[in-house]
């Protein structure tokens, strides 16, 4: 069950065969945190790489002491800190579980050892390269794109979001304040 969720969340980049999500599946453990429960935190290195089954997570970075929401994940996506789990190091990245949330995780030893099969080599390099794409188009919009743009497109990515994310990580994802955020939503709800 848990190696077919893995395969379709993952076919839109590589549509490797079940049994690679198979071997996957059995190299990961449950894990379930409560609402905003830290999972990371910053200045810890990232132990393992998560897959959502439920819930949400977010990634925040500690600047003037407030938090900047950097990515939100939910059901069925890869979540965790990538740069620290890559780099075997500390990263200033804190990660949250926005909701009572049921995680796979797997351990860096374990993702490791899947490196080294030639299907676990693709996996990751396709999930590297995937990431890195949409980090680079996230940056592209908080460039040329308003925040309505941006929020619109959030809208339609993630419906269930405003149900289940506080407004004040939505308004730091999206690089607006919070109250920015309140006067965007009552203008497009008059639309």
């Amino acid at each position: 069950m848990i190696a077919h969720r893995l395969k379709a969340s993952f076919d839109q980049y590589f549509d490797a065969p079940l049994i690679a999500w198979e071997q996957f599946a059995e190299l990961c453990e449950p894990v379930f945190f409560k609402k905003n429960e830290i999972i990371k935190r910053g200045g810890d290195p990232e132990l393992y790489g998560y897959f959502i089954l439920s819930g949400s997570g977010g990634v925040f970075a500690w600047k003037e002491n407030n938090y900047v929401c950097l990515d939100l994940m939910y059901e069925e996506a890869f979540f965790g800190d990538y740069m620290s789990l890559i780099m075997h190091q500390p990263s200033v990245l804190e990660t949250i579980a926005l909701e009572n949330s049921e995680m796979i995780r797997i351990s860096r030893a374990n993702i490791d050892r899947l490196k080294e099969t030639e299907m676990g080599k693709t996996l990751f390099l396709m999930s590297a390269e995937s990431t890195f794409v949409e980090k680079q188009q996230q940056q592209i919009d908080l460039l040329l794109k308003t925040a309505e743009q941006r929020y619109l497109d959030l809208l339609e990515k993630q419906p269930k979001l405003i149900q289940r994310t506080p407004q004040k990580h939505i308004a730091s994802y999206l690089g607006i304040t919070t109250q920015s955020l309140s006067r965007l939503r009552r203008k497009i709800a008059r639309m």
